[in-house]
């Protein structure tokens, strides 16, 4: 009997489902001032929940990314929803026991995990179902996990009134588990040899053919290549100063623009808006232009705009400036994913993609603290933009490097198969 085809429309459905769930920790400073209010929590402290939830999201993707392998998409789904839902549960109790380590148990450390695995799970899936759209494909789960703040702030702000903190907080873990646990269910990798609707994987029945990916690498030997760490560099460098940049730039604009309160919060929002809108994009440009390309773009236009955001005192020219910014921060996260599976491949491309993201944690530790550091040193954020702009000069050395190194592969890949095909005719 044939197998049943699932509809990879739907796949990616579910992988959205998924992302705007686990998205729901950038709404986290919706929460900061209810807790500190409530609870009597320090701002300190309550930040440490945030970064601690950051660190183990990229730490448990990294090291649980060939165990997301070997279990399969459904049922890392399934795990993801158990653990984030439970997060946030926990943190409801929380509140009930007046207990922050229990806070951080519940909301950094077992939220974390839980994001990490639903972070990778639904991305790597999505690449094998659309080898002839991988940036499309992946650019709309990354852009879910973008608007996932949107969604969770409204669902806070709309219960919290009625329930309180703890009541809001187990609302969300009950939604997000049920959301995450029905996407997951239709969550499944494609059948060995299957092909999109008039591409054929070889070419050699008449479909068009599909771009082969570089190499077919495991998560160990993708690491003793020199492509990783050029990937690594060049997400590291954009997230670095992304996360700075996020972090400062209410006062930011009011300190060069002159932007008011309102208007700085304003834009905030609407970089929310840009961030996902980068996402989708950036994702669905880099199918066309390729991604080394795309990524050489990412470092040139970032270069430009964070060498004139000190001295843009025009408010307009100052926001566009900001979008640019953040479009493309969130343009590498959502083709990241597809990067990784052009040339490394797509059989371990959850332990590859957990591998990099180990830059986020790296980036979430040092890209605001260097901003703090030149702002309380400098009196101002200005020379904090430069040190950003001479990082993507470098980003951009590294592009290029990695181009070079991809070609040298290609020729590399050529030349064996002229010889294979040249040993077979002989036989």
């Amino acid at each position: 009997m044939k197998e049943q085809i699932k509809n990879r429309w739907l796949i990616a459905a579910s992988a959205v489902g998924i992302h705007i769930s686990i998205g729901a920790v950038y709404a986290y400073s919706v929460l900061k001032n209810p807790l500190q209010e409530q609870m009597g929590w320090a701002l300190n402290e309550t930040s440490w929940a945030f970064s601690i939830a950051i660190i183990f999201m990229a730490l448990s993707a990294s090291f649980l990314g060939r165990f997301v392998e070997r279990i399969g998409p459904r049922k890392s789904g399934l795990l993801s929803a158990a653990l984030y839902g439970a997060g946030f549960l926990i943190s409801g109790l929380s509140i009930s026991m007046e207990s922050l380590p229990l806070f951080f148990l519940g909301y950094g450390v077992i939220g974390g995990i839980g994001m990490g695995i639903g972070y990778i799970c639904p991305v790597a899936t999505l690449v094998k179902w659309f080898p002839d759209r991988r940036g499309l494909a992946t650019g709309l789960a990354i852009m879910g996990f973008g608007f996932g703040a949107l969604v969770a702030s409204s669902i806070i702000q709309s219960v919290m009134p009625m329930v309180g903190l703890s009541g809001a907080l187990y609302i969300l873990g009950a939604l997000y588990m049920v959301v995450m646990a029905l996407s997951a269910q239709y969550l499944s990798a494609p059948p060995e040899g299957w092909a999109p609707a008039g591409f054929d994987l070889n070419a050699n029945k008449g479909g068009k053919a599909l771009k082969k990916d570089l190499a077919q690498l495991t998560s160990v030997e993708a690491l003793k290549t020199k492509r990783f760490y050029y990937l690594w560099v060049m997400f590291f460098i954009t997230i670095t100063s992304g996360i700075a940049v996020i972090s400062v730039a209410a006062p930011l604009s009011q300190e060069v623009a002159g932007l008011s309160i309102a208007a700085a919060a304003a834009m905030v929002g609407t970089m929310g808006l840009f961030n996902g809108l980068g996402r989708i994009g950036w994702a669905s440009f880099s199918d066309m232009a390729g991604r080394p390309i795309t990524y050489t773009m990412f470092f040139a236009l970032q270069l430009i705009a964070y060498f004139f955001l000190p001295q843009a005192t025009n408010p307009f020219f100052f926001q566009v400036l900001m979008f640019l910014i953040i479009s493309c921060y969130g343009g590498v996260f959502a083709t990241i994913p597809a990067y990784i599976g052009d040339i490394f491949g797509t059989k371990n491309l959850s332990a590859i993609h957990g591998n990099t993201l180990t830059a986020k944690a790296a980036a979430g530790l040092i890209g605001p603290q260097i901003a703090a550091y030149v702002r309380e040193t400098t009196g101002s954020y200005e020379q904090t933009m430069y040190i950003f702009a001479g990082m993507f000069a470098i980003g951009i050395v590294v592009s290029l490097l990695m181009q070079r190194n991809i070609k040298q592969i290609q020729k590399e890949n050529a030349q064996k198969e002229a010889e294979e095909l040249k040993v077979a005719q002989v036989a």
